[in-house]
C-alpha cells in the first residue's frame, strides 16, 4: 500500500500521511516510504516547499502498537533502535531540508505526530484539531524531537505540563502559547496552508534555507558564533541569483521571480 501520497504541482510537493483506518499512525513500512519521498525533495530542485498533511479525520497519532505488538511476558521492545532508525533521521531531515516544511494539522496530533507537526517550520491547524503529548500515558520520553521542540515554543514550564500531564491541547490554545503558526477554520485549513506554500515556491529558496539553519543555530550558538555566522551566511546569500534578481526587481519597480538559486 501507499502509506505516503505525493504529488508536486508549481514548486510544491504535498505529501499526505496515508494509513487513515489508523489514524495515520506510523509503522515501519510508512517510515521507509516517508523516507523515500523526503529524499525526492531534497534532490529535486524544481521543489521548493513540502506541504505535509494527513489524510481522513488525523494528521498522526504517532507509533502504531499494534505493529509493535508487546508481549508482557517476552523479552522488552529496545524502542531506542525505532528512534534511531527512524524516527531521529526523520527530524534531522526535515530541519536540514533546505526549503521551507509546512504542516497543516487537519485532526488530531498525537505522540510523535504532535513532535512531528511542531519540528516543521510552520504549522497550521484546524480548530478542530488537537494536540497530546501522549508518551507519559505509557509511561515513555516524548521523543521525535519533542523535548527539544516543546521547551523551546511553549516554554518550560508549559512544555513540563504538557509532557507529564499528556492532556490535550487545542489547536487555539497551541497559537496562543506561540507553539503554532495559526489556528484555521477547518474549511479554510486546506487553502490556506496551499497559499502559504505556493508563496514560498516563489520566493528565494536558496536564502529561506540559509534563514532556517541560521535559526536552528541560534538555540545553541553564542551571540559572537552566530554573528559570524551571519557573515558567513550573508556572503553565500549575497552570491545568489535570487539576490542579483531582487535587487533588479526593486529598482526596476517590478515584481521578481527568483528562480532559487
Amino acid at each position: 500500500m501507499s502509506f505516503i501520497l505525493s504529488e508536486v504541482q508549481n514548486g510544491v510537493m504535498t505529501l499526505t500521511l496515508n494509513r487513515p483506518e489508523r489514524l495515520n499512525s506510523f509503522n515501519d513500512e510508512m517510515h521507509r516510504q516517508l523516507a523515500e519521498t523526503l529524499a525526492q525533495a531534497e534532490r529535486d530542485e524544481t521543489i521548493r516547499c513540502l506541504l505535509i498533511t494527513g489524510a481522513g479525520r488525523a494528521f498522526c497519532a504517532g507509533q502504531d502498537l499494534n505493529d509493535r505488538n508487546v508481549d508482557p511476558t517476552g523479552t522488552a521492545p529496545d524502542l531506542g533502535a525505532s528512534v534511531e532508525n527512524f524516527y531521529n533521521p526523520l527530524v534531522r531531515r526535515l530541519a536540514k531540508l533546505p526549503k521551507p516544511v509546512i504542516a497543516a494539522v487537519n485532526g488530531v496530533a498525537a505522540g510523535a505526530g504532535a513532535t512531528l507537526a511542531l519540528g516543521c517550520d510552520i504549522a497550521i491547524a484546524a480548530r478542530s484539531a488537537n494536540f497530546v503529548m501522549s508518551f507519559s500515558r505509557l509511561g515513555l520520553v516524548p521523543d521525535c524531537g519533542g523535548t527539544w521542540f516543546l521547551p523551546r515554543l511553549a516554554g518550560r514550564a508549559r512544555a513540563t505540563g504538557l509532557a507529564l500531564l499528556g492532556d490535550k491541547l487545542s489547536a487555539e490554545q497551541a497559537e496562543r502559547w506561540g507553539m503554532i503558526w495559526q489556528a484555521v477554520d477547518d474549511e479554510a485549513l486546506t487553502d490556506t496552508a496551499r497559499g502559504l506554500a505556493a508563496h514560498f515556491a516563489s520566493q528565494p529558496t536558496f536564502g529561506l534555507g540559509l534563514v532556517k539553519q541560521a535559526l536552528l543555530a541560534s538555540e545553541t550558538n553564542t551571540l559572537d558564533a552566530q554573528l559570524d555566522l551571519e557573515r558567513d551566511y550573508q556572503r553565500l546569500a549575497g552570491r545568489s541569483e535570487d539576490y542579483r534578481e531582487g535587487v533588479a526587481a526593486f529598482l526596476a519597480k517590478r515584481s521578481p521571480t527568483f528562480r532559487g538559486k
